[in-house]
Formats: C-alpha cells, structure tokens, sequence
C-alpha cells in the first residue's frame, strides 16, 4: 500500500473533543477524517432547555484556551453571526447551552474532514514496519475502508439507568437525556418523579415547577446522595481543572487516584449555585400567604424498586438514615443517573495489541496515548482517562489543550504551546 493512501490520523466520534481535535489539526499539513454515527452534530440534545447554559466559561470551546487566533473560536462565531455587541451586553461568561451547540454545528459545517452518518464497524492494527490501522464504516449500507497512523477514540458517555430498573425503561420511565424530547407528554401527567441531585435533575425540576401552575401535577425530586449540594466553584476550587493539577494527578499511585477521585464528587456534580438559587426562590414566591406547592424534595433516598401498575408507577424508596420504607405513585419517572464511558464494539478487534490495569481498565500514558504489548500505530483516548489524569477528563474546558498535545504528537512538531505554571497554587512538593 502507498503511502498517500494512508491518512495521519482517524478520529472516532465526533462530539466537542473530536470537533475540536479537527478544527486544530485544520491548520496543519496533516490529513485526517473523524467519523461520527449521527447524522449531525447535536450536543445533549434532551437537555438544550431554554434558560440553562454551560457550567464552564465560553472561552472553553473547541479551540481558544491554545489557538485564540483560530478563525474557529467562539468570538469569531459571534463575529459572523453579526452578535457580538449583543455579547458585549449580555455580560454573562457562561452562555446558552442552545447557543453553545450552534456554535458547535457552525464550526462543524466548515470542516471537510468530518463524516457523519458514518459508523466505525472495525479497527485492525497491522504491524508494518511503521504501524497503521484499518478502519472500516458503514454509510448509507455500504462498508467503506480507510487507513491511518493514528487513531483517537473520542465516542462519549453513554445515559446510564440502574440495572435493576432497565427493565422498566419506557416513554414514561426514562432517562434525563430524552428529557426534551418527552416533555411535552410528561407535561400532561398527573404526577412527575425526577430521581438524581446533579445539573440535569435541577434544570428539569425547575422547569417542570416553572409549568406546574398550568398543568397541575404532584412533583417529586428524590436523590440518595446526602443533599441537594451546589457544585464547588471557587476559583481555587477550578483550579483542578488545569494542565498543572492533570500532570500532579497522574503521577499519583493509582490506588490513591481512586482515592482521590471518590471524594472529588462535587467538583464535577452537583447543581450550580444559580439553579439552585432559582428553584428555591420559585418555592418562596409560590408559598406567600401560606399556598402550598404540590412538591416534595427528599434527599438520603434512594429508589430500591419500581412496580409498573396500569398507567401508573409504584415507587419504593429507602431513606437509608432512618432504614425506612415508602410507597409513591408516579405517572411519569425521570432517571437523572448520569452518564457511564462504554467501550465501543469497533475496540474488540485492538484488544490484543492494548494493556490493561488489573481493573481491567486502560493504561494510559500522559500524552493521552494508549500503552501497548509492543510497539504499535498510537491509540490516543479524548474523555476516557478519568482513571488515569483525572477529574479534567470530561471537562470542556480542558479539551483543547488535550487536543494541542495529541497534535504535536501527530504533527512530529510542536504546533500549538503547551503552557506551564498555569495555577496559583501548587498541587504538591
């Protein structure tokens, strides 16, 4: 095979991170494709509510925090789209989360390079004198193949219900991702359960007690964890989401990363201040002159089984502090549960060439690049190092920066600066 056949590199998925990957490596020499499943780009598509915005500044796009003169930033978004004045008076830091995915869709619509409606069915590894993989897609029932020297994973999170309650998954038992998509028959229900305390269950329980004076429903919110805690988001707090404290977490032992990680939960979960602050003030105004609110919000419970009865559900719930049980009925149940890395099928075929930890996770080194048995053709991870460089992984602001690393790698050059010293604080001796 000659080498002009053979692209530099592949890109599996094409979410913000492997959006970003491609709007970097557009200015350099190096050919690549990024093949994404679905027909277009849309980012969470069941939660771009009206009202909710990123949790990260907008500075945090796909390129900005290492290539602010790309014509892909989001100013530059602002620019063509005859907004930036109305930016300017905004005022705000964090945008629309609706604004954040067009933005998104318009950077994608300018790059040759990415293939929707295209999904990776296998990867083989050869192990020529310089490796290369073999990538084979599906598009519109026919396989198509193509090759490269370097292959880079950025598939996402998958919606994540509880095993034991899968069963039950319906269009009136479902996840918090198919939110917006039901809300126009969950609005029509007698009674509402939203289960979870992150993000997404308080944006949709503040929109369902924004409707709930029209349509008249009994609104539950459940969480097992110990209160409905707002998310830390002190500026030394945001420090953790730096290339300083990624580099001081990776060369931690990994039993204490999992240490660490298991009481980091608030810097990644958790409701922001402002939602919080909403739904509370919604309650206050609603319960003026001693009206009450059909609402209950209970923390320390956890959801221990559901019967589903005619058109109705009958909940357990556990308040696990007192080891005490209740019934509720529910029309509609929203699983706010989060979100879970799943190993693509295309991955079965690497698996011989790839190293695992005892877990049975991927060893990853701190250039994002997968370790292998022997010597192979680069196998780059984008929001599935959590384990190994940790609460940064799925973060977006984060992304760019991972993306300059996976470039220079790529490129054989130093494209893009990687900063040093990017904090104030220091993460260890």
């Amino acid at each position: 095979m000659e080498q002009r056949d053979i692209l530099d590199v592949i890109g599996v998925g094409v979410g913000p991170f492997n959006l970003g990957l491609a709007a970097l490596i557009d200015k350099t020499d190096c050919t690549y494709k990024c093949f994404e499943q679905k027909k277009e780009f849309n980012w969470h598509p069941g939660m771009l509510l009206e009202g909710t915005t990123l949790q990260v500044p907008f500075m945090a796009d796909v390129v900005t925090m290492v290539d602010p003169k790309s014509p892909y930033t989001f100013l530059n978004y602002l620019h063509e789209h005859e907004r930036l004045y109305q930016f300017y008076f905004f005022e705000k830091f964090h945008i629309p989360r609706n604004e954040y995915n067009h933005y998104c869709r318009w950077v994608a619509s300018q790059l040759s390079g990415l293939e929707f409606n295209s999904t990776v069915k296998e990867v083989k590894m050869h192990e020529d004198a310089k490796p290369f993989y073999e990538v084979t897609i599906e598009k519109e029932g026919k396989l198509h193949t193509y090759y490269s020297y370097h292959l880079v994973t950025g598939v996402g999170t998958q919606p994540v219900v509880p095993r034991d309650f899968q069963s039950v998954a319906s269009d009136t038992f479902y996840h918090s991702a198919q939110y917006k998509m039901n809300r126009e028959q969950t609005l029509k229900a007698k009674s509402i359960t939203v289960i979870g305390s992150g993000q997404s269950a308080a944006e949709i329980v503040y929109d369902l007690l924004q409707q709930q004076p029209q349509f008249d429903y009994k609104l539950n919110w459940y969480t097992r964890s110990k209160g409905f805690y707002p998310m830390e988001y002190s500026k030394l707090g945001l420090e953790h989401f730096s290339p300083d404290y990624t580099h001081y977490f990776y060369r931690l032992p990994q039993e204490k990363k999992e240490s660490v990680l298991r009481n980091q939960a608030l810097l990644y979960k958790g409701i922001s201040f402002e939602t919080i602050g909403d739904i509370y003030d919604l309650i206050y105004e609603r319960t003026i002159g001693g009206k009450e609110v059909p609402l209950t919000m209970r923390a320390l419970t956890e959801l221990a089984g559901v019967e589903k009865t005619n058109d109705t559900h009958l909940l357990t719930l556990h308040q696990y502090e007192q080891d005490s049980f209740e019934k509720e009925e529910s029309e509609i149940v929203i699983m706010a549960t989060g979100y879970h890395a799943k190993e693509p099928a295309f991955m079965e075929g690497l698996k011989e060439h790839l190293l695992f930890d005892e877990k049975g996770q991927l060893k990853i080194n701190e250039l994002y690049q997968v370790e292998m048995k022997k010597k192979g053709a680069p196998l780059f991870v984008q929001n599935g190092e959590l384990h190994t460089h940790g609460v940064g992984a799925p973060d977006l602001g984060l992304g760019a920066y991972r993306n300059a690393v996976l470039i220079n790698q790529i490129a054989g050059e130093n494209v893009y600066k990687i900063y040093k010293n990017t904090v104030f604080q220091k993460f260890g001796f």
